[in-house]
C-alpha cells in the first residue's frame, strides 16, 4: 500500500476539548484515531445522573465572545448556537455587604460602544455599586500592565516570575479594588488568589477578556441540557461514524507510553479499565497527550523512558493542581434574582475558595429536564467552588448548610425561605492545573522532544502557533488540540497525510490597544538602551 493510502494510527489520551479537537483534525486527515479517557462516557451520549436520577455536570462553563473555532465547529455540525446557548447575559458579584458589581453585556445593550478601554471605564459608573471612585481609578496601573507584559520575551518572563499580588502592589491598585473585584474574578477565572498566580497569566486572562475589545467579557451559557450532551455529543457522533471513525475507549486510564528501540518515537501505550483489567495498544505512529498536570504526572510515573527523553514533560508533571467542588441543589420554590450567573466575593466562609452560583432554571427553559423528568418544584442551583481544598473537607450536608444558611442568603435574602428538596455534591481533587508564579517554562510545549508525541490543552505553550484565546478556556483547549494534530501532519509523523485543519484567529485587537502596546514597547526600548 502506498504511504499516502496507509492510515496512520494515533492515540489521543484525554477526551476534553483538546482531545476532541485533536481527534477531529486527525480523523479528517484520514488517521485511525483511538481516543482514551477515564470517564464512563466521554462522548456525552449517556448523561451523568445523580443517585436520584437528575442530570449533573461538573462546573458551569461560559462561552465568551471570542470563541470562533468552537462556534465554527458547532455551525458545521448544524448545532443551533442560539438554541443551545443563551443570549449574552450579565453577571453579578456579591459580598457579605451586598451587590458589589455587575458585569454588563456590551454587544447587545444600551451601553455606548466606545473604544476599549473607555467603554469599560464608562460602564463602571453604573455597574460598580459600592466601590468608591478613588479605588476604581487605581485600575489605571492594571491597564498599563496589560499593555506591557508581552513587550518582549524577557519582560514576559519577569511578569511570570512575579505573583499577581506583587504586580498589583507595584502598579498601585487599591486593596479594596483587589479584594472586592479582581481577587474573586481570578479565583473563578484561574482558580487561585492573586498571591498564588503568575502575574503574566493573570494579565493574559484580563487582557483577553477585558481589554482587547469592549465586549470581550460578554458571555453566554448552555441553555439546553449539558455541554457534553448538546455540543460534545454531536461532535462525537460525527467522528465515530463513517470510514475514518474514531474509536472511543471509555473508562480507560493510560498508565504508560512505550518507545521504539532507539527512543525516538512513541510506539504504544498501556492502560487499565475500571475493572482493573490491563490493555495494550501497539503499532502507534503518533500520540497526543491532552491532559492536565495530574494526568501528566500519572503517565510520566509509568513512563521512565519518556521521562528521560522528554524532561519537559517531567517538568510539566511536577506542576501543582487545584481542587474543585461542584454542588447541585433543587429547591421547593422559585427564588428570583436579577442575573442567573453570580460570583461570591470576600466571604470568610469560603475559606479561601472562589465561589459561583447559577440559577439553571433561569438559563434553561426545559424545567422537567433539570428535575430528571419529575414535576418541577422550584429553582435549580449549580454552585461551584474553586481552590476548594479547605471547604471540600466539610461533609456534604455541611456544604449544603453553608450555602443555604450563610452564602446564598447573604446575596439573595429570599433563599432564607427556601427548602432543599434534593442535593448532590461532587469533589474533584487536583482537577485543574495551577499557573503558579514562574510556572510558564514548565508548562508542556505543543511539540515535545519526541518527534511523534505532542501535547494539547489550555495549559500548553503553543510557541509560534500561539492563539489569541487565553487562560483556562474551552476555545484555547480546542485550538490546541487542532494545532497538536496539525503539528504531526506538518512534521511528517503521519506519513503522507499532511493535511492541516484550519484555525480561525480571534479578532484583531482594537486599533488603539495595538497602538498602545506599540508605543509602550518603543518607549521602553529607548529607555532600556540608555540604561533607564
Amino acid at each position: 500500500m502506498a504511504e499516502e493510502d496507509a492510515r496512520p494510527k494515533v492515540a489521543v489520551v484525554g477526551a476534553g476539548w483538546g482531545g476532541w479537537g485533536s481527534a477531529k483534525a486527525l480523523s479528517e486527515n484520514g488517521c485511525e484515531v483511538i481516543l482514551l479517557d477515564g470517564l464512563p462516557d466521554p462522548s456525552g451520549s449517556t448523561p451523568y445522573l445523580t443517585p436520584s436520577g437528575k442530570p449533573f455536570e461538573a462546573g458551569t462553563r461560559g462561552f465568551w465572545k471570542d470563541y470562533p473555532n468552537v462556534e465554527k465547529m458547532m455551525a458545521d455540525l448544524d448545532v443551533d448556537i442560539n438554541k443551545v446557548l443563551t443570549p449574552f447575559r450579565a453577571s453579578s458579584f456579591w459580598s457579605p455587604y451586598g451587590l458589589e458589581a455587575t458585569a454588563p453585556v456590551f454587544s447587545d445593550s444600551s451601553l455606548p460602544q466606545l473604544p476599549s478601554p473607555l467603554g469599560q471605564v464608562f460602564a463602571t459608573f453604573s455597574n460598580f455599586k459600592r466601590l468608591p471612585v478613588q479605588d476604581r481609578v487605581t485600575m489605571v496601573g492594571l491597564l498599563y500592565a496589560m499593555l506591557d507584559y508581552t513587550r518582549d520575551e524577557a519582560t514576559f518572563e519577569a511578569y511570570d516570575r512575579m505573583s499577581a499580588h506583587q504586580l498589583f502592589i507595584k502598579m498601585g491598585l487599591s486593596k479594596r479594588l483587589v479584594d472586592d473585584f479582581i481577587r474573586p474574578t481570578l479565583l473563578v477565572g484561574l482558580f487561585k488568589p492573586p498571591e498564588e498566580l503568575s502575574a503574566a497569566v493573570a494579565m493574559e486572562l484580563l487582557y483577553y477578556y477585558a481589554l482587547a475589545h469592549q465586549d470581550s467579557f460578554d458571555v453566554r451559557w448552555v441553555a439546553e441540557k449539558t455541554i457534553a450532551e448538546s455540543i460534545i455529543n454531536p461532535l462525537a457522533r460525527s467522528l465515530t461514524d463513517g470510514d475514518n471513525a474514531v474509536t472511543v475507549k471509555s473508562g480507560c486510564f493510560v498508565k504508560g507510553l512505550t518507545l521504539s528501540s532507539d527512543g525516538n518515537k512513541v510506539t504504544g501505550l498501556t492502560y487499565t479499565n475500571r475493572e482493573g483489567e490491563e490493555g495494550v495498544i501497539e503499532g502507534l505512529d503518533a500520540c497526543v497527550l491532552s491532559l492536565g498536570a495530574k494526568g501528566m504526572r500519572s503517565i510520566m510515573g509509568g513512563s521512565p523512558e519518556v521521562a528521560l527523553r522528554a524532561p519537559e514533560l517531567s517538568a510539566a508533571a511536577a506542576l501543582g493542581n487545584i481542587d474543585v467542588m461542584s454542588v447541585r441543589i433543587w429547591l421547593d420554590r422559585t427564588v428570583e434574582c436579577e442575573n442567573p450567573a453570580n460570583v461570591l466575593a470576600s466571604f470568610p466562609e469560603l475559606r479561601g475558595a472562589g465561589g459561583t452560583f447559577f440559577f439553571l432554571d433561569q438559563i434553561q427553559p426545559d424545567q422537567e429536564y433539570l428535575w430528571g423528568g419529575q414535576e418541577p418544584r422550584g429553582s435549580v442551583l449549580a454552585c461551584d467552588f474553586y481552590n476548594s481544598g479547605a471547604v471540600s473537607t466539610l461533609g456534604d450536608s455541611d456544604v449544603i448548610k453553608l450555602l443555604m444558611e450563610k452564602l446564598l442568603p447573604s446575596a439573595v435574602p429570599a433563599f432564607k425561605d427556601a427548602k432543599v428538596v434534593d442535593s448532590f455534591v461532587q469533589r474533584y481533587p487536583g482537577a485543574v492545573t495551577w499557573f503558579s508564579p514562574g510556572s510558564f517554562k514548565s508548562r508542556p510545549p505543543l511539540e515535545t522532544s519526541i518527534g511523534n508525541l505532542v501535547c494539547a490543552g489550555d495549559w500548553v505553550r503553543m510557541g509560534d502557533r500561539e492563539h489569541g484565546a487565553k487562560g483556562l478556556c474551552q476555545e484555547r483547549a480546542f485550538v490546541s488540540g487542532i494545532e497538536a494534530a496539525n503539528s504531526l501532519a506538518r512534521r511528517g509523523a503521519l506519513g503522507g497525510r499532511r493535511r492541516t485543519h484550519p484555525v480561525i484567529p480571534v479578532r484583531d485587537d482594537e486599533v488603539q490597544v495595538q497602538l498602545g502596546r506599540q508605543l509602550n514597547s518603543g518607549v521602553m526600548g529607548v529607555l532600556g538602551r540608555v540604561g533607564l
